[in-house]
């Protein structure tokens, strides 16, 4: 990286933990207010690199030649359709049920963000899901409140280990921050 600092400004605790193993020193930042909305005539797998952007375009003015800024932004797709985080455990039963037994797709967008300029890239994966129970739903939602992830389920956690029945794709995409692609992409700037 050249003597140029890594930080990354996201919430996210995924996120965190993932670019702290990635072996190289990390700075963490607070993630800015951005408005995380995007133009209805966009395709919902463009979405999270035009997030990603909105985000690091928030970062612009105040970095320092030595910087480098990674934003993020994930999203779930099924059926056509976004889902994002679950606001309710009414809407997170919903959204696993919609995944249950189908295969769906994750797509993360990733800005670095430099004095010279913004590289984005998105990153997709295939996520099959066996069929779900109602109990297995319910036992999941009510034991780890998955309110903050998009498409209201954690690969990570205990309906990843008995509901998902294949990836294609990274499986750290599905966790929120592609790292291999992110290595690979940082040699690039």
């Amino acid at each position: 990286m050249d003597g140029r600092r890594l930080y990354l400004a996201s919430a996210s605790p995924r996120r965190r933990e993932l670019m702290m193993n990635l072996g190289c020193d990390v700075n963490l930042i607070e993630p800015r207010e951005v408005d995380e909305s995007w133009p209805e005539t966009m395709r919902p797998e463009v979405a999270p690199v035009y997030i990603s952007r909105k985000k690091a375009e928030a970062y612009c003015h105040d970095l320092t030649p030595d910087m480098i800024v990674v934003t993020a932004d994930t999203v779930v797709i099924a059926d056509g359709k976004v889902l994002g985080k679950p606001h309710s455990a009414d809407e997170a039963r919903d959204m696993l049920k919609m995944l249950s037994g189908k295969k769906h797709l994750v797509v993360t967008g990733v800005t670095l963000t430099t004095t010279e300029g913004l590289h984005s890239f998105a990153t997709h994966t295939t996520v099959s899901f066996d069929n779900l129970s109602d109990e297995a739903i319910d036992y999941y939602i009510e034991n780890y409140k998955p309110f903050d992830k998009a498409g209201a389920y954690g690969i990570q956690e205990w309906i990843g280990y008995i509901g998902i029945s294949g990836i294609s794709g990274c499986y750290y995409n599905v966790m929120g921050l592609p790292i291999h692609d992110l290595f690979k992409h940082l040699a690039l700037i």
